[in-house]
């Protein structure tokens, strides 16, 4: 559809930009799986890893800029929504993908994944995201 195809060339245009934030390259990973688009897929899933936040044996991606996480006793912090989403997102972009992932993607989504669980409430649920 014509429609369609107008957005994925605005998409793989804007993709092509040096200076692209944190949030929509992980949207736009994902939106290029979904589209089956599976070297921008890539290009972007490598550039997300080269900002990948890897501690405590999870992966996650933060805004530029943030304030640091403070360890307080007693007190486990969680992630704004904004960073879950886009980590989402980031997962969503890894598993998304046409043959199967690989299992070095499965693994480094199992990471991600961790890390998503870690941000659940005592609930089960999360902060406000999509």
């Amino acid at each position: 559809h014509a429609v369609v195809r107008n957005a994925l060339f605005c998409l793989e245009t804007a993709a092509d930009e040096k200076e692209n934030h944190v949030y929509t390259k992980a949207l736009m990973a994902y939106a290029f799986a979904l589209a089956g688009k599976e070297d921008k897929r890539k290009a972007l899933l490598v550039s997300l890893e080269k900002e990948a936040v890897k501690k405590d044996g999870t992966v996650h991606w933060q805004r530029p800029g943030k304030e640091p996480e403070v360890d307080l006793p007693y007190y486990r912090y969680r992630a704004p929504s904004a960073e879950v989403e886009m980590t989402a997102y980031v997962l969503l972009a890894h598993l998304t993908t046409q043959p199967a992932p690989s299992q070095e993607e499965l693994s480094f989504a199992s990471l991600i994944a961790k890390w998503i669980g870690g941000q659940q409430n005592p609930n089960g649920g999360f902060s406000s995201t999509q």
